[in-house]
């Protein structure tokens, strides 16, 4: 027999799994919609594959893993999919997720499986992959995506198989190893060739399941597995427990059991394993134990992942006038239901509807009394009272030291509290507290990273643009002292290197253009270019505006004629350019003449402006009707010789064309309105004065 070692801590409370174990597993009638939670794992949310309306078939994958630690989804039956929408989910915290929801036809019809019974045949990584594929994760309750947890970076030497299932009420993993027992056999074989044949192999169970332990010991006849009884104690399934247990090895605070070589996996996942590399099935369903007060006819159901809670309630004849509490999990570990609308996932192993007398209303807690009773019963050797006391002040620094992360949270704890203190409620949520803090300091870590980058990078760029500053002063300080020290060479050059002569003539040739009068008479014409199209701009800004508003009109006109006088300064300065003789040098008698038009220029632009201020005064003096009058008056003549400027356009094939077009249209339009309006008033005359007559 081999050696075992006892467990620290733990409890014995009633098991209450003989309810449950009264018959066969059985299968519950198909669901009309299962409801598939995208997010039924540790680690990353799958991806859909599928659109909604597309219709699937049993088996096909309708969500991808995403990343490393992920799993598919597959279609538990044929339908069309209707819905990819957030949906409640069956979570202790009560909320939603994004699901994939999927309406049966009833048909039941599979995709075509891909079975691999020679799986011994196949390498490894071949069989790692088929079971990547099937989408199975723990099932046990942790929801590990399996592949991962089989590609350990340390060796691995013992393979252990759990089938303890130590909390009350539970009984999935018992009847399964009754009645699929070879099938689990089966299993470990595959586990054991992708882990490369560890050296030991152990399955552990505990001494209450004598029929589940003969039922593998037959199934494992000829296997190098050794079924381990156990005594049965909780929390004995869980996994660094059962290590202990088993092998004496403890893991470390903080550590994987695959540091010290070990690989633990649930036996429901084994069987898993079996049905996905020798038949081709992914993980679609699961069996769940649905037991207590409230259900006439609790047992073990074979249910499809995605089935409502309240479907598989009904199928065990369950009474909700009598059920105190509904609860996902044991009674140690899982956690209230507070709507039966939620879909069975991956790792529901249990669904419990207790009656008042299996779940009695909670007291008020008391205080503590520091019995130490929770200290005796914990496990994993931690301090419990002293977590509570951090865990309400919020002291994060001292529970990471006395290792909270560490607590199973298996309710040991809780269940041996006097005051009926509800502890690990207050584990969950500073654990819960410290993950969200660990994420925002992640998120800030990226953000300070991002902000240091960017200004590394800044401040190169402003080094670099002054390393080139400083070198363009450097390579004009040598051209200048160059061009004014050197001496000619016996042959007829300078004295002067290749890059000096380069920096001089470059230095020569802007000097030249500068000064050149080819230059200036560019510079005049482009002058002379802009200021057309600044005059014609104006002159149709000015067509827009109505005389009446004396004002703005006003100003636009003497902005046209200061536009005009530099305009003909310009021309002249560019004529006596274009006439001056090649001898003569650019800055004698030349300069004098565009000196004084710039003055007549002023001059001119004085006399629009008060011929512009003489024009408004004249016109406040006018009657309304005298300022009709000449304001038609100047609309025709404006409109006279705007028709003319665009004759000419037409006959000189102007490119502003259009613009004078424009021009006379809108002062036609003008002249037309102040037409009417004069009409208008004439016949207001009028009528006063043979009113007054009668």
């Amino acid at each position: 027999m081999r050696q075992t070692w006892p467990l620290p801590g733990g409890i014995h409370p009633p098991e209450n799994k003989s309810q449950s174990l009264q018959r066969p597993i059985a299968q519950p009638p198909l669901p009309p919609c299962l409801v598939l939670p995208l997010n039924q794992h540790i680690g990353t949310p799958s991806v859909p594959r599928v659109c909604v309306g597309e219709t699937v078939l049993k088996g096909q994958v309708v969500a991808d893993a995403e990343g490393m630690i992920s799993a598919a989804l597959h279609a538990p039956t044929s339908g069309v999919i209707k819905a990819i929408e957030t949906r409640p989910i069956a979570h202790p915290s009560g909320g939603e997720d994004v699901c994939i929801v999927l309406e049966s036809d009833g048909e039941e019809r599979w995709i075509e499986l891909a079975a691999r019974p020679d799986y011994a045949d196949l390498a490894p990584a071949e069989v790692l992959a088929l079971i990547a594929r099937a989408g199975i994760t723990g099932m046990g309750g942790a929801g590990f995506p399996s592949a991962t947890k089989l590609q350990p970076r340390h060796a691995i030497d013992t393979l252990i198989i759990n089938a303890a299932e130590c909390e009350p009420y539970i009984t999935a993993d018992d009847v399964l190893m009754r009645e699929r027992a070879p099938g689990i056999s089966v299993g470990i074989d595959i586990l054991a060739h992708v882990l490369g044949q560890p050296e030991t192999i152990l399955i552990g169970i505990e001494d209450n399941k004598p029929e589940a332990a003969s039922a593998l010991r037959d199934a494992l006849d000829g296997s190098r597995a050794d079924l381990v009884e156990i005594p049965t104690r909780y929390p004995s399934g869980g996994e660094k427990q059962l290590i202990q247990i088993l092998t004496g090895k403890e893991v470390p605070s903080g550590g994987l059991p695959a540091d010290i070589g070990i690989v633990c996996q649930n036996v429901g996942t084994t069987h898993a394993v079996f049905e996905a590399v020798c038949k081709g099935t992914p993980l679609i369903s699961r069996i769940t134990t649905v037991t207590g007060g409230a259900c006439a006819h609790a047992g073990n159901f074979e249910v499809l992942i995605g089935t409502p809670v309240e479907h598989l309630l009904q199928a065990a004849g369950y009474d909700q006038g009598i059920c105190q509490r509904l609860i996902m999990g044991g009674p140690m570990m899982g956690f209230t239901l507070a709507d039966t609308d939620v879909p069975v996932v991956k790792s529901t192993n249990c669904l419990l509807a207790a009656d008042a007398k299996e779940s009695p209303q909670n007291n008020i807690p008391q205080a503590c009394i520091r019995c130490g009773l929770c200290a005796e019963a914990c496990p994993a050797n931690l301090l419990p009272q002293q977590l509570y006391w951090y865990a309400r002040a919020r002291d994060y620094d001292k529970l990471a030291a006395h290792n909270l992360n560490d607590c199973i949270e298996c309710g040991a704890c809780a269940y041996v509290c006097p005051s009926e203190i509800p502890l690990v409620q207050y584990y969950r949520a500073a654990k819960g507290e410290i993950r969200v803090m660990q994420q925002e300091k992640i998120f800030s870590d990226h953000a300070r990273i991002r902000f240091e980058f960017h200004k590394d990078r800044m401040e190169k760029a402003e080094r670099e643009k002054a390393a080139k500053r400083e070198q363009r002063k450097k390579a004009a300080e040598v051209a200048r002292s160059t061009v004014g020290n050197s001496q000619p060479a016996p042959d007829g050059t300078t004295a002067t290197d290749e890059d000096s002569d380069v920096v001089r003539a470059a230095l020569a040739r802007v000097q030249a253009n500068k000064s050149s009068t080819e230059a200036q008479l560019r510079k005049l014409e482009r002058n002379l270019e802009a200021l057309d199209t600044q005059l014609n701009n104006a002159q149709s800004r000015l067509t827009e505006i109505p005389e009446s508003d004396t004002g703005p009109h006003g100003k636009a006109a003497a902005a046209i004629e200061q536009i005009r006088v530099k305009r003909a300064r310009v021309a002249g300065e560019l004529e006596a350019l274009k006439n001056q003789a090649p001898e003569t040098p650019t800055d004698t008698g030349a300069n004098a003449e565009p000196a004084g038009q710039d003055q007549r220029a002023v001059d001119k632009a004085a006399e629009a402006i008060a011929r512009a201020q003489q024009r408004m005064a004249e016109q406040q003096s006018m009657s309304p009707d005298d300022k009709r009058r000449h304001q038609r008056e100047r609309l025709e003549k404006r409109l006279v010789k705007a028709r003319q400027r665009l004759a000419q356009a037409q006959t000189d094939g102007d490119e502003n064309l259009g613009a004078y077009a424009d021009a006379v249209a809108s002062l036609e339009q003008k002249l037309t309105a102040l037409q009417n309006t004069e009409t208008t008033a004439e016949a207001i005359a009028s009528s006063g004065t043979d009113t007054g007559e009668r």
